[in-house]
């Protein structure tokens, strides 16, 4: 560090006068000596800790093991909390939350005296929430995730957090499992602190700090418990006292390099369908521009060489024991499939991080001539049906289905779903098309996991293990089926999905990237013209959500969050 830079903490905490003496004073009841306030790195630890997000419950004992590296690096460490997201118990869905939380995050930064910041992420909107704050912020950070569980087990038989979730509620609905054989399994899915060991949409976005260079190497996959999760936030503390001497901002590690990387280890990965909202939002607060074309274009063809659950068959202990995402990194590298000259966190390129990587189980992590699938990235879908895009998972669907022709089953929303599904009336067979409207950012509000509707009873009894399925909602990335995805424009905006009747033939062409309602110009100007948006009684910030929120293909950040809005020291407070 210069010697003539000064650090953005000196502003509160330099100088003999009133304001000065008032920082210093307040911060001192903690029992800190004077050499602390002597010009030295603050970080911020920005922690996500609480007991109402279990993936993240563990993350005070991290914090503190931040707290000794920055110690031994010449730091003073300062912890503060902010909105924690759970996506097992908050409700109506986390999703609602991100960009509340975000906000809380990016004034935190901005209000007080830190020179970096340690980013303490788990569960799933934890991680877009903070890194999409820290952007706008664009100090130097790195984001250290919670880590995941420790396998699942069940009679022993290994389970996975989510997906074995809705196995056995299918089964049970099918009469194929007891109920209290499905409620006995609720302690053996999760043994241990950490998020879910599938490659959900928390595992999903760890990988994705790293491959973005955001997080140290094997930030991705170290199990929660193991020790070396410790390490990890231990030599993390160390490292940003270094990025904030040498003044390394978050926009030297989030290029479109960076971006790119990303996107294709989420192909090689099977990562979840959340990561396309939650990138795009990151990339535009940073300033990078990325939109659904990149995923398709960047994604498409990367095969899926990770073998874990829902796509596959293992978990994330099992990845981690056969090298991580590092070896994933190293095939995608030598097959000219990554930018190894990507800047991280860690002060070296990419490249240099993943060129010895070692692969020590090559059915966990496959190689490029052996995929699970050929396809593996995010396919975009677009047609009439889709104007502005719509997703789906290749690797998680029933390859049977991806090009198929069948009629629409509407679902006006999720309760009307919940009424209608295992009605023995409703006329559906394995052929149709299950369609739900008004679940996306706007009609729920916040577009809840709602996606991967359970089949009927009747045709799970018949033996019926996948429909397509077709919804301006999310999915849970521990989910799986030939779900199409984050359709827009949402219904609720007016999208083509609100005009869609019973009985309409709908087409899905994957391969094709089509998306298409086949129904007349003229019925559909009809319908439209008659259609009436649905009417919500908000108030709070649900309100303020529904009247700014962006669209799925734009990352449903909020239209005025956009961009970068860097840590300039504000103006004093007394």
């Amino acid at each position: 560090m210069s010697e003539q830079r000064k650090l953005r903490s000196a502003a509160w905490f330099g100088g003999n006068g009133k304001n000065a003496f008032m920082h210093r004073s307040w911060m001192k009841n903690q029992g800190l000596p004077d050499d602390l306030f002597d010009g030295r790195p603050v970080i911020g630890i920005c922690n996500t800790w609480s007991e109402l997000t279990p993936c993240n419950a563990h993350l005070r004992g991290l914090a503190e093991r931040v707290k000794r590296g920055v110690y031994e690096a010449g730091g003073l460490p300062v912890e503060f909390p902010v909105m924690s997201l759970g996506e097992s118990n908050l409700r109506p869905t986390a999703m609602l939350f991100r960009n509340l939380a975000s906000m809380d995050v990016e004034e935190s930064i901005r209000g007080n005296p830190i020179d970096g910041v340690i980013l303490l992420v788990g569960c799933d909107k934890t991680t877009p929430a903070l890194l999409m704050g820290a952007a706008s912020c664009n100090l130097p950070t790195i984001a250290v995730s919670g880590g995941p569980m420790l396998n699942g087990n069940f009679r022993g038989q290994p389970i996975g957090s989510g997906t074995h979730v809705w196995k056995f509620y299918e089964d049970v609905k099918a009469g194929r499992m007891p109920l209290e054989d499905f409620l006995a399994a609720e302690q053996g899915q999760s043994r241990s602190a950490g998020s879910c060991m599938t490659m959900g949409t928390a595992s999903t976005m760890a990988s994705l700090v790293e491959a973005l260079g955001i997080g140290l190497p094997d930030n991705a996959s170290i199990p929660a418990v193991d020790a070396r999760r410790g390490v990890l936030a231990h030599l993390a503390g160390r490292r940003i006292v270094e990025l904030v001497k040498d003044d390394v901002t978050m926009s030297r590690i989030l290029t479109r390099a960076a971006f790119e990387n990303a996107i294709r280890v989420n192909g090689a990965i099977g990562g979840s369908t959340n990561a396309v909202l939650h990138l795009i939002a990151v990339a535009r607060r940073i300033g990078v521009d990325l939109d659904l074309d990149d995923w398709d274009r960047l994604g498409r063809d990367v095969p899926t060489i990770v073998d874990l659950l829902p796509s596959g068959r293992y978990l994330m202990e099992d990845f981690y024991y056969a090298g991580g995402l590092r070896a994933v990194m190293r095939t995608l590298a030598e097959a000219g499939l990554l930018h190894k000259e990507a800047e991280t966190v860690a002060g070296q390129s990419i490249g240099d991080i993943v060129k010895d990587a070692p692969n020590y189980n090559s059915e966990v992590i496959r190689p490029l001539d052996r995929p699970l699938t050929l396809q593996g990235g995010i396919a975009v879908l677009r047609g009439n049906l889709a104007p502005d895009g719509a997703v789906i998972k290749p690797s998680a669907a029933t390859p049977k289905l991806m090009q198929h022709k069948g009629r629409a089953v509407v679902f006006e929303n999720i309760e009307h779903y919940h009424a209608r599904i295992d009605d023995p009336q409703l006329a559906i067979d394995a052929s149709s098309v299950m369609v739900l409207k008004n679940c996306g950012p706007r009609g729920y509000p916040g577009m809840a996991e709602v996606g991967n509707m359970p089949l009927p009873a009747k045709l799970l009894k018949q033996g019926v293990a996948d429909m397509v399925r077709i919804s301006d909602a999310r999915m849970s990335g521990t989910a799986y089926g030939t779900v199409v995805l984050h359709t827009a424009p949402e219904a609720a905006s007016g999208g083509t999905l609100a005009l869609v009747q019973d009985g309409d033939l709908i087409e899905l062409d994957v391969e094709g990237r089509r998306l298409e309602l086949h129904v007349g110009a003229e019925e559909l100007a009809a319908r439209r013209k008659a259609w009436v948006a649905p009417s919500l009684s908000l108030g709070g910030y649900q309100s303020l959500y529904v009247e700014r929120v962006l669209q799925a293909d734009q990352g449903c950040d909020f239209d005025f969050l956009v961009g970068r809005r860097d840590a300039g020291v504000p103006r004093h407070s007394h």
